[in-house]
């Protein structure tokens, strides 16, 4: 009887030693089976995630009307109103300065982004820069300088259609007057104007003008202070050669 007892004992002991290695196994695969997931949400979180490098890719460049050599080194992109008295004078001087020491040279690309927010007819303009943009790519900033130029009180609705598209005829601009009209009362191009409204939404804007350089907002809110402005683009364009 005392080996019968015995036997029981070891074929206890052997069933246990196998729970035993099953409970291993199992922690053993679910351990692995954790790892394997917890490294495949590390690489498409790093593949999804923005290049850190730059924030330039949070603009649609290539569908934006520019001012210079699409390659330069620094592209700064403006939103503006054109019933806003600021923009007008950062149009006036600033932009100015931007093109005699940068754009021109080739050391900087200027971009524009409409954020039409002050009246009805900020929007309306809107529409008329985008139909003139998709008429004459070089007219639109012609076009864009004419209505800083001729800006009413921003306290007035003053961009109506007859005004803008008289203005076209006033800067003599070789374009079709009458597809402008039609462009601005069918909204033709409410699309890619609700577009850089929400981009500015997006990104929480406040007002006009606003201006980021190679993707990242311009923090000095004093726009007439070109020196300071200098020494951002200075240090974009010390960034981008290194």
């Amino acid at each position: 009887m005392p080996p019968k007892k015995s036997s029981n004992v070891l074929a206890q002991r052997k069933a246990e030693a196998i729970k035993i290695k099953q409970k291993q196994k199992m922690r053993r695969i679910i351990w692995f089976g954790t790892l394997g997931v917890v490294l495949i949400l590390v690489i498409v979180g790093i593949l999804l995630q923005p290049k850190s490098a730059s924030k330039e890719g949070i603009f649609d460049y290539a569908n934006l009307p520019v001012l210079g050599n699409v390659d330069a080194p620094v592209k700064i992109v403006e939103f503006g109103d054109f019933k806003c008295p600021s923009c007008k004078a950062f149009n006036d001087t600033i932009k100015k300065q931007l093109q005699s020491d940068y754009i021109d040279q080739g050391k900087v690309a200027f971009y524009f982004m409409n954020l039409a927010f002050i009246g009805p007819d900020s929007y309306t303009a809107a529409l008329a820069v985008q139909s003139v943009y998709h008429q004459d790519k070089e007219l639109f900033w012609t076009y864009l300088d004419a209505l800083y130029n001729n800006q009413g009180d921003e306290n007035t609705v003053w961009a109506t259609t007859d005004f803008l598209v008289n203005l076209a005829k006033q800067e003599n601009l070789p374009i079709d007057y009458e597809l402008l009209r039609k462009d601005i009362e069918d909204k033709t191009y409410k699309n890619e104007v609700d577009a850089h409204i929400a981009k500015a939404d997006e990104l929480r804007l406040g007002g006009t003008p606003t201006i980021f350089i190679n993707g990242v907002e311009y923090v000095n809110q004093n726009y007439a202070d070109y020196n300071a402005m200098k020494q951002a683009i200075d240090q974009a364009i010390q960034d981008q050669s290194k």
